[in-house]
């Protein structure tokens, strides 16, 4: 009886006794449709909290890295505005730039979904494989010309009431002549769109990031497990 018992525990052995290498899953084991799957997981939890946070008060007034400053040439002569008398209208400028930023923000939303929903393997592998900013360029290629169309309107609504916002426009349409300022520069709307979608999109390749250094902190199942082989 005793020798029966002995075998079966050494039967049993392999069964429940697996090997720590056996159980490791690394990126070449992965199908292109489960790292896709991974990927649009981490990027649509990426879009929900950045949209989250920067489409709320202080979203971006509040948060040092993506606070949009005065423009290139304002923000050198912000001491001179300053000792001018118009410290107000530059700080009023500032903050109306950052609330506009914030109320434009959950418009992207939609958009940015779509995109991930839309991701192609060749996509999937290019942010999984890419350097830090993949995450930035497949968003800017996908949706930076649709978010610029949605917020500008929202972003002149803003900075209409804004005087030094008009100043700003005629300073700079005469610096662009002189070659002093950037075109893209030119029109205090067209930068506040850009820095506003540029902002947005390092939250989203922030979290990203945190996924990659941390798959448990991925809401998905597949983007843990992907990232989880994606370290390996």
């Amino acid at each position: 009886m005793k020798t029966l018992i002995k075998l079966a525990v050494v039967l049993a052995v392999p069964f429940f006794v697996v090997p720590s290498s056996a159980l490791a899953l690394s990126l070449a084991d992965l199908s292109n449709k489960d790292a896709s799957a991974g990927i649009k997981e981490a990027l649509t939890q990426g879009v929900t909290k950045a949209v989250g946070s920067l489409g709320a008060a202080d979203g971006f007034l509040g948060n040092p890295e993506v606070k949009i400053p005065l423009p290139g040439k304002l923000a050198k002569a912000d001491s001179i505005l300053r000792m001018a008398g118009m410290g107000k209208q530059a700080d009023e400028l500032v903050t109306a730039m950052n609330r506009a930023a914030e109320a434009a923000v959950p418009e992207a939303k939609p958009l940015l979904i779509n995109a991930v929903k839309a991701m192609t393997v060749t996509d999937a592998k290019n942010i999984l494989t890419g350097g830090d900013d993949s995450v930035t360029q497949f968003f800017k290629d996908k949706t930076s010309a649709q978010l610029t169309q949605k917020f500008l309107p929202i972003v002149k609504k803003h900075t209409a009431q804004v005087s030094l916002a008009q100043k700003y426009d005629q300073i700079a349409s005469k610096g662009l002549q002189l070659g002093l300022i950037k075109p893209e520069d030119a029109q205090i709307d067209n930068y506040v769109a850009r820095e506003a979608i540029d902002g947005l999109y390092k939250m989203i390749g922030e979290e990203e990031k945190a996924i990659r250094a941390n798959p448990l902190q991925a809401a998905g199942s597949m983007a843990k497990k992907v990232f989880g082989a994606l370290g390996k």
